[in-house]
C-alpha cells in the first residue's frame, strides 16, 4: 500500500501515549490504540487516514479543558490528552491538517 509515513515526532507522540495509557490505565479507545500503533510503528497512512486523524484533532480540540486531570501533565495527564496523543499529539495534527490542506490546493 502506498500512502504516507508518519513522522518521527508523530511515532514518538503516539508511543508515549501508549505508554501513558499502560501507565495510567485511561485515554483512547481500541480505534485510538490501533491508530497509534499504526503511527508509533510509522506505518503507511492512506488520504481515508488522514482525513479521519485530522477530523478526530478538531472534534477533540475541547478536551484540553478537562478539569478531572491537567492537560499535558505527565504525572497526572487527562484522559483526553492521552488519547490526543495516541492519535499522534500536536505533531500529527499539523501533519495531517499539512496533507488535507495540500491534497485541496492540488488541481
Amino acid at each position: 500500500m502506498t500512502g504516507y509515513r508518519p513522522p518521527e515526532a508523530v511515532a514518538r507522540a503516539a508511543a508515549r501515549g501508549l505508554e501513558l495509557r499502560e501507565q495510567f490505565g485511561r485515554g483512547g479507545t481500541e480505534v485510538g490504540v490501533e491508530r497509534a500503533e499504526q503511527l508509533r510503528d510509522r506505518r503507511p497512512v492512506s488520504d481515508d487516514d488522514i482525513t479521519a486523524i485530522s477530523s478526530y484533532f478538531k472534534r477533540h480540540a475541547v478536551d484540553r479543558d478537562a478539569r478531572a486531570h491537567r492537560w499535558g501533565d505527565e504525572s497526572d495527564p487527562s484522559a483526553g490528552y492521552i488519547a490526543w496523543l495516541l492519535w499522534g499529539g500536536d505533531a500529527g495534527e499539523q501533519w495531517a491538517d499539512g496533507i488535507r490542506a495540500d491534497t485541496r490546493d492540488k488541481p
